[in-house]
């Protein structure tokens, strides 16, 4: 497995920033994200505090970030992290497609996540409750099982556990059609497998029950059982919530918050070294420029750090 120097999770300006000024110190580099620059960014309106950009609209800011970044031959990969882990002198990271990948420093540049968790999500996490169908399915072979959907892209996920699960129960939280039927399409997140053709249509549809209802809280005793709907209870083996970000505080083991933040310094290096955040996940303001600035600063500290550990090797 290729071990990386800095894995920046996140490519919005905060990250973008980061990986850019790691490729001027000839840094081998690889961004995880969703392979465009991040929504908060494109949807705004109009933006005029970014230094030498007047009145540009967050499309075309959005674009100049990505062509800036790919011109520097920075690797942006769409893959969402469910996990962070510390190993000695290697961070190891756990992806949402089932990969894993390392690298001897990491950068956190995901942003505000201000969903807040279900009753009941936290306490059960590892325990019945999961962020990676992918990754934990052969846990539920037979069983059923609960996914909880964030967006259109998750149903690749629901088909790829409808292959091992016994009974698969899909509730989405978004509106339009639930289709399942472009599990071979052009997302990167469907799952690309020769024996799908087993259980499209109507077979499919007989694997996979779709309800949709607003999501309460999950229960059970030592282990998670009930997932509390408006209108209904339903009872399973495992339920999965499938969100685009994870709070912090939960990708990573032994991360030190304030509050919904990544705790820092103003070199931007948190608690466990090698590990550095920058951006909104850092605190406010939620700005673009403060979030490149501090996206420059993590870098030169991970290089710095980097520099560090080539030395006592």
């Amino acid at each position: 497995m290729e071990r990386f120097d800095v894995i920046i999770i996140g490519n919005g300006p905060a990250g973008l920033s980061a990986a850019i000024t790691l490729k001027i110190r000839n840094k081998n580099i690889l961004v995880l994200g969703n392979g465009e620059v991040s929504i908060k960014v494109s949807k705004a309106h109009e933006i005029n505090n970014y230094l030498g950009i007047k009145a540009v609209s967050g499309k075309d800011l959005a674009e100049k970030f990505l062509s800036h970044a790919k011109k520097m031959g920075v690797q942006i990969l769409d893959e969402r992290i469910s996990a962070v882990y510390k190993m000695g002198d290697y961070y190891s990271l756990q992806g949402k497609s089932g990969e894993m990948y390392e690298s001897k420093a990491v950068i956190i540049a995901t942003g505000v996540d201000f969903g807040k968790p279900y009753a009941g999500e936290e306490e059960f996490l590892g325990r019945g409750v999961s962020y990676c169908a992918t990754c934990d399915a052969p846990l539920y072979k037979g069983k059923k099982v609960v996914i909880i959907g964030a967006t259109k892209k998750e149903e690749g996920e629901a088909v790829f556990m409808s292959e091992v699960a016994g009974e698969v129960i899909y509730i989405p939280l978004y509106e339009g059609e639930v289709s399942f039927g472009d599990v071979n399409g052009d997302n990167p997140n469907d799952i690309k497998d020769d024996n799908l053709d087993d259980i499209k249509g109507d077979n499919l549809e007989n694997k996979i029950k779709v309800v949709r209802d607003k999501v309460v809280a999950i229960e059970g005793k030592f282990k998670a059982d009930t997932l509390v709907l408006e209108n209904e209870k339903i009872n399973a083996d495992g339920f999965f919530i499938l969100r685009d970000s994870i709070n912090a505080k939960n990708l990573v083991p032994g991360l030190v918050m304030d509050g919904n933040h990544i705790k820092v310094n103003r070199l931007m290096e948190t608690n466990l070294k090698g590990l550095f955040a920058c951006g909104d996940i850092v605190g406010v303001p939620y700005q673009y420029i403060k979030a490149a600035g501090e996206g420059n600063i993590s870098a030169i500290s991970a290089a710095k750090y980097l520099d560090e550990l080539n030395k006592m090797n």
